[in-house]
């Protein structure tokens, strides 16, 4: 046993050793650390780092302000768009019922019809009068779209304008 104790106060004395080593070695790192906790900071740098946070913290406000509006924006547009959408929706309803009306009308004024001749010539002008509602049609698309684009490029614009115009 008096081996083993000789071994184990061996190993205790090799541990210590190492342990004296590196604080030796790290004690220029610990005065360090210590003589930084009595450093005293300059009033200018402290103003320096107070102005910097108080800048940062307005820009940062700038740019949440900035991205409220652009998300307002984007609302106004989108709600505008579901607005169009359903208006184009009741407008295509409404022509599909017309155009149902025109054709059983047209069927009413058919039946009537005393000779083939006539029956023709109803038909002609069912056939034209259906044609000039469709170039109507089209026309008023035309303009609605043309409309409707021009207008959305001008909110886009007037939006944009106002979001970065202020963030800037």
């Amino acid at each position: 046993m008096t081996e083993e104790t000789n071994t184990q106060a061996n190993t205790e004395t090799q541990t210590e050793s190492v342990l004296n080593s590196v604080k030796q070695a790290f004690a220029p790192v610990t005065d360090a650390f210590k003589n930084m906790q009595n450093l005293d900071v300059p009033e200018a740098t402290r103003d320096f780092v107070k102005r910097a946070a108080g800048t940062a913290k307005e820009k940062a406000a700038d740019i949440h302000a900035g991205s409220e509006k652009v998300t307002a924006a984007i609302e106004t547009a989108v709600a505008d768009s579901v607005s169009e959408v359903a208006k184009i929706s009741r407008n295509i309803q409404q022509a599909i019922y017309q155009d149902a009306e025109t054709f059983f009308s047209g069927i009413d004024k058919l039946a009537s019809a005393k000779s083939v001749n006539e029956a023709v010539q109803i038909q002609s002008d069912l056939v034209r009068a259906q044609g000039e509602v469709l170039i109507s049609r089209a026309k008023s698309t035309t303009e609605y779209f043309g409309k409707l684009v021009a207008d959305g490029a001008k909110s886009v614009q007037d939006n944009f304008s106002k979001t970065f115009s202020k963030s800037a």
